[in-house]
């Protein structure tokens, strides 16, 4: 079959340091302001518990569902102007945000609009920002001796330190109210835009053209069976990852003192992410896409495993805190081989193709398999002696994922 004609969007040379410092500033932003949201839901507007996971659910959804949607444009009009865009929007939701409560009446119906526009806000960058990275380490000088991280594993690192580094700024402001949090992450947001608009070069004219030019081609994701398969497949480490928010904190909410439980498991994954992602990126490296993949989704497989046989049996306080760290280490040993792998395979799908409509596609699934997820899951936890059931229940995609995903990835192809 013929391939068309080369069509990536992103920019020939974006600094790779600026990349990388983006995704820290991103979530540095990003995690100031959002933790509060159900905070705010709850105690400002008095809003019920099922509520806030209805609107913090959309918000994820707005972000995670529409990532294709970024990553089309990335590839219509060229990944920087698709980042600068989602800046605007990321300050227009904050903004929106601080507006809600500074009306009187604060004005709920605001407020859920700018945790939309937030979540959108992410859907326009994240895509952008990947093609870019893939841009560059396309680019990259052959390495030396022995494997090397691939800028994707680096990316996780940048992002983890932005998601610690985040909370503790927006804590420091939320006593002068959540609209002074909310305000100075727009400010901050603009000041990113303004570092990328003169951080990242523009794409040729010639460039911008051959993206623009052939519409099909900007869809070609969803036209390539196997990677469709394949980000179906990757979208069960997602749905594991997001339970670091939802399953184990539940968790976590049975024990004698679940604040400090549920703080130190957080301070326990932010620690092991920046210490495993190097080097298990660098074993990856060496071992191989497909014998990675398979590792890491069972490893998170095993850790919903290990919460499922302690479900079965009374355990005492102590143990069920450790049994909780354990498969939250072993989740986040899954997530951090399994994510930055599949990232960089998307080029490799996408061959000489436009990749943002790639990295969107994976997005979505996994957003789309979080949203139909958690909701089972919070069934099956709320219903009694069916525990157990949940957390077999989020095992069993990463057991077909570890069968499946390996045998579609590009490096597995017959040559």
């Amino acid at each position: 079959m013929q391939i068309p004609s080369p069509a990536a969007a992103a920019p020939r040379s974006a600094p790779t340091p600026a990349l990388l410092t983006t995704q820290f500033l991103f979530n540095t932003g990003f995690y100031a302001v959002v933790p509060f949201l159900a905070l705010v839901l709850t105690e400002d507007f008095g809003v019920a518990a099922t509520t806030v996971g209805l609107i913090l659910g959309v918000r994820t959804f707005a972000q995670q569902g529409m990532f294709l949607v970024g990553g089309v444009l990335a590839d219509r009009i060229g990944a920087r102007r698709v980042i600068l865009l989602g800046c605007a929007v990321r300050v227009a939701g904050f903004t929106t945000l601080a507006a809600s409560l500074l009306l009187a009446p604060p004005q709920l119906a605001l407020f859920v609009a700018g945790t939309v526009l937030t979540g959108l806000g992410g859907a326009l960058f994240s895509p952008g920002l990947n093609v870019l990275l893939a841009d560059a380490e396309g680019r990259r000088p052959a390495a030396g001796t022995g494997p090397r991280a691939s800028l994707f594993a680096w990316l996780s690192i940048t992002g983890e330190l932005g998601a610690v580094t985040g909370p503790v700024i927006g804590a420091a402001l939320l006593g002068w109210g959540f609209e002074t949090v909310a305000l100075c992450g727009a400010g901050f947001f603009v000041l990113i835009g303004l570092f990328l608009a003169f951080s990242l070069p523009a794409a040729s004219r010639e460039h911008t053209s051959k993206v623009a030019a052939g519409p099909t081609r900007r869809w070609w994701s969803l036209r390539d069976r196997r990677f469709v398969g394949f980000s179906a497949a990757h979208a069960a480490d997602l749905l594991a990852y997001n339970q670091l928010y939802l399953a184990l904190p539940l968790q976590l909410a049975t024990t004698d003192h679940p604040a400090t439980a549920t703080a130190g498991m957080f301070a326990w994954v932010s620690v092991l992410t920046l210490t495993l992602q190097i080097p298990v990126a660098r074993w990856s490296a060496r071992v191989g896409a497909p014998v990675a993949l398979r590792t890491g989704y069972l490893l998170s497989a095993a850790g919903f495993a290990v919460v499922a046989v302690g479900a079965l049996t009374p355990v005492a306080d102590a143990a069920r805190v450790t049994i909780v760290v354990v498969a939250a280490s072993l989740v986040v040993a899954g997530h951090v081989t399994t994510n930055p792998t599949a990232l960089s395979l998307a080029p490799r799908f996408a061959e000489d193709r436009p990749t943002g409509s790639f990295f969107g596609l994976l997005a979505t699934c996994g957003g789309i398999a979080v949203l139909i997820g958690n909701l089972i899951v919070g069934v099956l936890l709320a219903m009694p002696g069916t525990s157990a059931a949940a957390w077999l229940f989020l095992a069993a995609p990463l057991i077909v994922a570890a069968v499946v995903a390996p045998r579609l990835a590009p490096s597995a192809r017959p040559h």
